[in-house]
């Protein structure tokens, strides 16, 4: 049936991907057998593909040890309760072949074992899979940066598996791909570099890609298999790797020319760094022997890519630690800074890796390197200080967020001001426009079609279309950021021992009497603090004296909730006075001290039960703060309705991944019901939906088996 491309409509859904219960099919591919057999009984109630055929005439209702042996009944009598995946030391025999065996357990009330024919085709041949595997590891280990690694990953990984084409496709902030590496046959187009729009991949087949990290279609042109007798239609078949796949995914790659394919997650500390994407224009299997080596090599894989980012990141430390250590001394020791740092203008340019810098003194204007015009600056800098109330402001994109700005992004995309603590002068790193042309596999705005009968098809254009971003500059990282601050506080520090030094005997009066002054402001405030502090402590009291003499549950639960939410009010106003530099804070720090707090008004008994595994987070301080009263929500949701009363571990995590946090807050308890916790229309509910709105982040529940992990996703900075 012909199709006809059509753009993008808002009013299209294009989301039905999303929908999709690609975890359900009822189906699997026919080049393996599926057996479901009754976790209890270890009889065998459902099956799929021809098991007749390949296996046994008179399966059904008959005992595993019947059809598989008595050593891999044993095997899959043995799996433990939960998720995980057992596979069979020794093969089946079938009918006229061997069968490498896998078995899953479906929650505990049923069990799923996978039959698949093995292979011969292994790189190592008759030698050892583990030898093989190590020295490729090793290989990883010796590339001296990331695109070096990615391009070993390529290479190592078509060997392995035979593939026509490989790719190493690493995701994007926005949830769009990017190949970053690849190797394939010379008759092919390159896909390297191209990018994939984010609704190629739909949301739950990335959830799945978490869990089930190698998937293989042998043969596009399948014709599936499913589950028999009726009744197991619904099946969850999210582990095995036989499972039928979306028809969408199946028209994608046949628009794509590709006739078997296979993909091997790469996740990163929980998260779906990217995918190893492996395409053949010929039927081609790949066996459970190779996918199991693949999984090993992706996981090998992940753990260097954390430790080359890492390194990146600390040397970029260093970097940035190094420029400082030499400028400041250099600044402090010439008398007045601005002179000071017009003298010194290449190299404050070089700390930032911009493009220009200027500094601004009382409307004059001092620049250096590629800077707007003159009479620009001085208004970039107005407006900048404004938008970032006197602290540091940065931003990549100014031409969308400054009015009339549009025109100074040849020389200013990208901007960093830093207004100067004693007022008066500003300094400004520009970063000039980065034009970026943006090579997609196939235009990223007609990525659906539909045919006469509005059935909703992937898009059949793959051809290298070409998409001009304009108006950005690069990024600036938060390191760079953070050094902003450093600077920011050592010149403050610097001109208030200038000015210290250049003071003679008749302003020392003057002198003490400003001390003085400050000597009572800090007095004053240390009282005020102490004044409300000692009040919220009161009304905490008050509250628990109450919840005490509550006869009524619910009132107590109630104030003991209330109680709660005033700790982390107070722990904030305890934040807000303690630090001196209040506009970017670490997330863990702040988290462990709310979560003392939190442990210190829910008792001994919760707080025996919790347990932090917190990463540092460097964030903004009003991120921060919400992302606190979410944190609090969650735990008192935890308490409440997790373990009916009881108490129960509570475990609260922090991870961050390239530019966004994620913070799960897990137990153990009951799970999922009718209305998971925090879906409601109580208050709590209603102020996390508001936060998390705030914060542009989400929400998601998923089960914990046992329990509940109630999973925070949220950009680190705005």
């Amino acid at each position: 049936m012909a199709t006809r491309s059509v753009a993008t409509d808002p009013n299209l859904d294009i989301t039905a991907c999303d929908r999709e219960p690609i975890h359900i099919p009822g189906a699997v591919q026919p080049h393996g057998l599926l057996l479901v057999a009754d976790a209890t009984t270890l009889e065998v109630i459902a099956g799929a593909g021809p098991i007749e055929e390949r296996l046994a005439p008179d399966w059904l209702g008959r005992p595993l040890a019947a059809l598989l042996g008595d050593e891999v009944a044993q095997m899959v009598s043995d799996m433990p309760i939960g998720p995980g995946t057992t596979v069979a030391a020794v093969p089946v025999e079938g009918i006229s072949e061997r069968f490498s065996v896998t078995a899953h357990r479906v929650a505990g009330e049923r069990i799923l074992i996978e039959l698949e024919a093995g292979s011969t085709d292994a790189p190592w041949g008759k030698g050892s899979p583990l030898n093989w595997i190590d020295a490729a590891v090793t290989s990883f280990e010796r590339t001296a940066d990331l695109p070096m690694l990615f391009e070993r990953t390529a290479t190592t990984f078509q060997m392995l598996t035979g593939f026509d084409r490989v790719m190493l496709y690493r995701f994007l902030d926005e949830d769009a791909g990017r190949v970053v590496a690849e190797a394939r046959s010379a008759d092919l187009q390159s896909f390297l570099h191209h990018h994939f729009p984010a609704s190629d991949i739909p949301k739950q087949a990335r959830a799945l890609y978490v869990r089930n990290r190698t998937r293989s279609i042998p043969d596009v042109d399948y014709v599936p298999a499913p589950i028999r007798p009726e009744g197991f239609e619904t099946l969850d078949l999210s582990d095995v790797g036989l499972r039928s796949v979306s028809p969408i995914h199946v028209r994608y790659l046949k628009n794509m020319g590709v006739a078997a394919s296979a993909s091997i997650s790469i996740v990163k500390d929980g998260v779906l760094w990217g995918m190893i994407a492996c395409h053949h224009y010929t039927p081609r299997r790949l066996s459970p022997d190779l996918r199991a080596a693949a999984a090993g090599l992706a996981s090998a894989l992940a753990r260097q890519i954390r430790a080359k980012e890492e390194a990146e990141l600390y040397r970029e430390r260093l970097r940035l630690r190094a420029a400082e250590d030499s400028l400041l001394p250099r600044i402090i020791g010439m008398g007045d800074l601005v002179p000071a740092m017009r003298r010194l203008m290449p190299e404050m340019m070089a700390m930032m890796s911009a493009t220009g810098f200027a500094v601004v003194d009382q409307g004059k204007v001092h620049t250096h390197g590629t800077c707007p015009h003159d009479l620009a600056i001085p208004e970039i800098a107005s407006w900048a200080v404004i938008r970032g109330a006197g602290d540091l402001f940065f931003t990549h994109e100014l031409p969308a967020q400054m009015p009339g700005a549009a025109s100074l992004a040849a020389t200013a995309a990208g901007v960093l001001a830093l207004p100067l603590v004693d007022g008066g002068v500003t300094l400004l790193w520009f970063r000039a426009e980065h034009v970026e042309e943006v090579e997609w596999a196939g235009n990223p705005h007609k990525s659906v079609a539909l045919t006469p009968d509005a059935t909703l098809n992937p898009r059949t254009s793959f051809e290298s279309w070409r998409e001009t971003v304009r108006g950005r500059s690069r990024r600036w990282t938060m390191e760079e950021v953070e050094a902003g601050h450093r600077l920011r506080r050592a010149l403050h520090d610097a001109a208030q021992n200038h000015r210290l030094r250049g003071l003679n005997t008749a302003l020392q009066r003057t002198l003490d009497d400003k001390e003085a002054l400050l000597l009572q402001k800090d007095v004053l405030m240390k009282e005020v603090d102490h004044r409300v502090q000692n009040s919220l402590q009161l009304v905490s009291s008050f509250l628990s004296l109450q919840a005490k003499a509550a006869d009524d549950p619910r009132v107590r639960e109630q104030l003991a909730e209330a109680q709660a939410r005033l700790s982390a009010v107070a722990l904030v106003h305890r934040r807000l006075y303690r630090d001196d530099q209040i506009q970017t804070v670490d997330l863990a720090r702040y988290l462990e001290d709310l979560v003392g707090d939190m442990k210190q008004s829910l008792g001994r008994d919760w707080a025996a039960m919790m347990r932090l595994d917190l990463a540092p987070v460097l964030m903004p301080t009003d991120r921060a703060i919400n992302l606190g009263l979410v944190t609090t929500e969650l735990i008192i949701n935890a308490t409440k309705y997790a373990y009916g009363g009881a108490v129960g571990p509570v475990t609260i995590t922090l991870e961050q991944y390239g530019n966004r946090l994620r913070l799960i807050v897990a137990d153990q308890g009951r799970g999922k019901g009718d209305e998971e916790p925090g879906q409601g229309r109580g208050f709590g509910s209603r102020m996390m939906a508001a936060m998390m709105q705030r914060l542009s982040g989400s929400i998601e529940y998923d089960g914990n088996q046992p329990g509940l992990r109630a999973i925070v996703v949220a950009p680190i900075a705005d």
